[in-house]
């Protein structure tokens, strides 16, 4: 989960406290995963759910049938394929459109050519952009580690995997769970919805008819996530209060607007979604409220945790779930209480799951992490 950049236009993650209804799945009962229960009346999950970013992306190239293997088999509660269009209409996992970090498009001569610039969440990017292949195109290529300095390991797998479409990704979780006999939920994210509806590629609608078309998706947990507010709205009044679908409002600091709201010319922002008062709109039309994890326990000066703010309780008070993002297992990404000696790149197990059960103290419902096995040691 990375905030959105947004350019000067824009000044720069309980259901609703509800439980899912008990449902089957492949002879598997959703009572019994984590957090999921009959009845409409919401408690906290007994434990927070883990959520795998990107699969367990700490230890393999993101985004990839791999990483979400990894992810289910260390124990995460859902996998996270984010989102993006073809230029033929099919969606696809990628953190965002340009596809410069994370395949080895750049090393493809034949592509050489369709190098470009866009615009995309109100900031410049220069690279090769997803909806400018074809699908038949995309699967020629193969993925890459995006921190290649920092998880080196990772790179052993560069050019071994395809980019996997979002049929793929259930088909294949929906494989996993078949096997390993537990319910394994789904959390995607729509990513940069109003650069592909100005594209011609709306995400939405093309999301709903294949996540409805499959056995798997109409009965098992899934989140979909956004950092937009029109796209969840939408979704909420296609979906309704399906048992087993939550949407989850992301959200960042500040005075940052989100993309459709800048678009439209709204004045909306993302801190003022943040307050007891933006939190009970947001329980209007999603189920979960989505901060960073500093939103949540903020760094002081000396980059130690501070005093935790008042979101997961307001966001409680609200009849939201909070859902915070994204925890790393490198010492360049751990508040600086929980780093070791190692160096800044060096993963660091005891410090990650140490910083994670202080979050988790905090009493959200839920947390994102690159390394769900590290993520599930924390939450128990």
């Amino acid at each position: 989960m990375r905030a959105p950049h947004l350019a000067p236009v824009l000044p720069q993650r309980h259901f609703s406290r509800r439980r899912f209804v008990q449902a089957a799945v492949g002879g598997l009962a959703l009572a019994s995963a984590p957090g999921f229960a009959a009845g409409l009346l919401a408690t906290p999950p007994a434990r927070p759910l883990v959520f795998a970013h990107r699969g367990a992306s700490a230890l393999r190239p993101e985004h990839t049938l791999a990483s979400y293997a990894k992810a289910i088999l260390d124990g995460a509660d859902y996998v996270e394929p984010d989102l993006v269009a073809t230029r033929d209409g099919i969606l696809v996992a990628r953190h965002e459109s340009n596809l410069i970090d994370t395949t080895d498009v750049a090393r493809r001569p034949e592509f050489a050519s369709r190098r470009g610039k866009k615009l995309v969440d109100g900031e410049w990017h220069e690279g090769w952009f997803v909806d400018d292949f074809t699908l038949a195109e995309l699967k020629t290529l193969r993925a890459i580690e995006r921190l290649p300095k920092v998880r080196t390991g990772n790179t052993l797998y560069d050019g071994q995997f395809q980019i996997p479409t979002w049929e793929e990704i259930i088909d294949f979780v929906a494989a996993q769970s078949a096997a390993s006999g537990r319910v394994i939920g789904l959390v995607p994210e729509l990513k940069s919805s109003t650069y592909f509806r100005d594209a011609g590629l709306a995400l939405e609608d093309r999301f709903l008819s294949t996540m409805l078309a499959h056995e798997y998706t109409r009965r098992a947990p899934i989140e979909i996530q956004s950092f937009e507010v029109a796209n969840l709205k939408y979704l909420r009044e296609k979906l309704g209060r399906r048992a087993n679908v939550r949407l989850m409002q992301l959200v960042v600091g500040g005075d940052i607007r989100p993309m459709d709201v800048a678009k439209a010319g709204g004045k909306l922002t993302f801190g003022q979604m943040t307050t007891p008062a933006g939190l009970r709109e947001i329980a209007g039309y999603a189920d979960v409220v989505a901060p960073p994890t500093r939103g949540v326990i903020p760094l002081g000066a000396d980059q130690r945790l501070a005093q935790a703010t008042s979101i997961v309780d307001d966001a409680h008070q609200a009849g939201l779930l909070l859902h915070t993002w994204t925890f790393r297992p490198e010492n360049r990404f751990l508040a600086a209480d929980f780093r070791d000696g190692n160096g800044e790149n060096a993963r660091n197990e005891a410090g990650s799951v140490a910083e994670m059960r202080r979050y988790i103290e905090t009493g959200l419902d839920g947390f994102f992490s690159d390394d769900p096995g590290l993520g599930r040691l924390a939450a128990g």
